[in-house]
């Protein structure tokens, strides 16, 4: 679990310093940090079936975002295009903070997560039965069960001190706007796991690379539509 407590560290550290210096990257960072620590204190009560399986997943999820991190910081030209779209939204202030933080979550699940799975299944998928695998769809689902009980924390902390307006949204709807986001990031992470399995099942390389650009295009679709585009 050492791992995982770096892994933290380092989330917080990089989202204090975009905040600081008012890059709105700091802003999905935050819930994404927020969520992690959460996914971290579910893993240490025992609330998943397989919790070393779910703390490599975490980890190789991590590591798509810090990668795609450093290739767009360096201007590389195998930067995720999904991720060129989110940071680079993020130096337009005229932008809603919920579009912000809508648009590293479309990156990071609908893109990131799929890849993250089928990287954390495909060695072990064939020679697992019917109760195994459905024993790993079972903790991909829990996952849910935290990120619901996460976002009215990070509704509180990170978008209402960035927007001020949404705490009066906050008061007038009282938990169904934070039950919307929550059944909005569900539905995505549902259809992630769909993709997965649909990789998983096929052979041919060129195959898996057509699922890929096909998913990255439906992101991107996903992110335009974010933007008003």
């Amino acid at each position: 679990m050492q791992h995982l407590d770096t892994l933290l560290q380092k989330m917080i550290q990089q989202a204090d310093t975009w905040e600081k210096s008012a890059d709105r990257r700091y802003i999905f960072l935050r819930c994404y940090s927020m969520m992690s620590t959460n996914m971290v204190v579910a893993i240490r009560e025992g609330q998943f079936e397989d919790p070393v399986w779910v703390s490599t997943l975490m980890q190789r999820f991590a590591e798509y975002y810090f990668v795609a991190l450093e290739a767009y910081e360096q201007r590389a030209e195998h930067t995720s295009r999904v991720w060129k779209q989110a940071h680079e939204a993020a130096q337009h202030h005229e932008l809603h903070v919920l579009q912000n933080l809508l648009l590293g979550v479309n990156a990071h699940i609908n893109y990131d997560l799929p890849l993250s799975l089928y990287d954390c299944l495909c060695k072990d998928w064939g020679t697992l039965d019917d109760a195994q695998r459905r024993s790993r769809q079972n903790d991909h689902e829990t996952v849910n069960a935290i990120i619901s009980s996460t976002i009215d924390a990070v509704q509180d902390t990170v978008v209402e001190p960035a927007s001020p307006f949404m705490a009066i949204i906050d008061q007038l709807l009282g938990r169904m706007d934070e039950w919307l986001l929550s059944q909005l990031i569900t539905s995505w992470r549902q259809e992630v796991w769909n993709v997965a399995i649909r990789m998983l099942e096929e052979t041919e390389e060129a195959s898996l690379e057509s699922i890929r650009q096909e998913q990255e295009r439906r992101v991107l679709e996903k992110g335009a539509g974010l933007l008003g585009g």
